[in-house]
């Protein structure tokens, strides 16, 4: 996984019902592999998923580095998640989580910079956080607003 040639999994993309899941496993390895760019594992939107799973970041990343796929690993976040979910909560956090907005006027500025960023300040189509990051990965490697 080299995150300078090429972004990580939207997170959007689900594993398990997960949204962000991918993404995160993507950054992980890179990380692991020294090839994470701009990309950051543990970051805020990953601690999102680890807090709602009860998974330790470093446990993971230590399993990360075995080498299993996703699938594999998706197994093991079950077995190993403190807070065991049902698929119905699953998906509503999913859902949740892909139709967030920033709920203060920090975090919305913080949107709206990178929005300006990217060359997209007339698009009105951007809203979520995830809008925002699907954009700047897309503008990133060679992408036009």
């Amino acid at each position: 996984m080299n995150l300078t040639q090429r972004p990580p999994r939207s997170p959007r993309v689900r594993l398990g019902g997960y949204v962000m899941l991918p993404r995160m496993l993507d950054k992980c390895r890179a990380e692991l592999a020294g090839t994470s760019g701009e990309y950051h594992y543990n970051c805020p939107l990953d601690q999102q998923f680890l807090r709602f799973t009860g998974i330790d970041p470093e446990a993971l990343k230590l399993e990360v580095a075995k080498g299993p796929g996703d699938g594999e690993l998706l197994a093991w976040i079950r077995a190993n998640a403190t807070r065991e979910r049902e698929s119905w909560v699953i998906a509503q956090w999913s859902a949740f989580r892909e139709a967030s907005v920033p709920s203060d006027s920090e975090g919305r500025a913080h949107i709206n910079e990178m929005i300006a960023a990217n060359g997209a300040a007339a698009r009105d189509d951007l809203a979520t956080r995830f809008d925002v990051l699907d954009l700047d990965d897309f503008v990133t490697f060679g992408g036009k607003a």
